[in-house]
């Protein structure tokens, strides 16, 4: 192959712009609710420093997540979140070694996992990593998973399950089932009207304001759910400054609510936004 044909498919850090997103949304300041350099928030098991354990413990995984993409790349997408699973498992257990037994990233490891994963396949593909290419091998590695996972389950038994068979909620899987719609559909058509720090608030009232935050059900109910949606299209709606961040993060405090849902499709957010479209 000669000329323009023998160009390598761009190859893109996925999994050193998870790590980078995940520092980034915990400095985000302030953050309703959520663990921030400022304060926890609604938490009381965790704090600023904790997080930044919990990081530098995932960190290695996201890449050791993208080898596996390459390396099962050719296999059927119905087989490589089976295969991706145990590396999940293991990286979640790193983190509760480090925050001894405290959840800190486990919505993140899932989502931006995925994300590194899916990078590994494109790569092993030889195709081009771009955010659109790498929305939909997600959805096509997760096709199928809110059926077996949720809506095949007659005796809901964890939190996820529940609020599935009571509320119709997907969660965390059928964002991945979806190819990370949300993100696509309520944050990365508007991520150039605001910039720098305003760009990632914005980004995140925006998530909140229609995110089916199973964290927010779990805390409150799905009238804490409707509570912090309607909370965060007022704020859209009007505008906000730092001082209405800095009450709405005083009001869903007291109220023991945390967008943690929406903490992590932040993260995925920035990531897409930082590759070609």
């Amino acid at each position: 192959m000669t000329g323009l044909l023998a160009i390598k498919p761009l190859v893109t850090d996925v999994p050193g712009l998870a790590v980078q997103a995940l520092r980034l949304e915990l400095d985000l300041t302030p953050k309703a609710g959520l663990v921030d350099r400022a304060n926890s928030g609604a938490h009381r098991d965790m704090d600023y420093a904790l997080f930044i354990k919990s990081i530098a413990a995932i960190t290695p995984w996201f890449y050791l997540f993208e080898l596996a993409g390459k390396r099962y790349a050719q296999r059927p997408a119905s087989e490589q979140l089976r295969l991706l699973r145990t590396k999940g498992i293991a990286c979640e257990q790193e983190m509760y070694t480090a925050t001894g037994g405290v959840n800190t990233h486990k919505g993140g490891i899932f989502s931006l996992g995925l994300l590194s994963f899916a990078a590994g396949c494109l790569q092993g593909q030889n195709r081009v990593v771009t955010a659109d290419a790498l929305c939909q091998q997600v959805s096509e590695i997760c096709s199928g998973l809110v059926e077996r996972e949720l809506a095949a389950k007659t005796q809901p038994i964890t939190a996820g399950e529940k609020q599935f068979h009571l509320f119709g909620l997907t969660g965390v899987r059928g964002e991945a089932e979806r190819g990370f719609a949300t993100v696509r559909q309520a944050v990365l058509p508007f991520w150039h009207q605001e910039q720098g720090e305003r760009q990632l608030h914005n980004a995140l009232l925006r998530l909140m304001a229609v995110n089916q935050d199973s964290n927010l059900v779990s805390r409150g109910g799905i009238h804490g759910l409707r509570f912090v949606q309607s909370y965060a299209r007022k704020l859209l709606a009007t505008g906000w400054d730092k001082a209405a961040l800095r009450k709405m993060d005083a009001v869903l405090t007291a109220r023991q609510l945390s967008p943690g849902g929406s903490a992590d499709l932040l993260a995925v957010s920035w990531v897409l936004a930082e590759l070609p479209a």
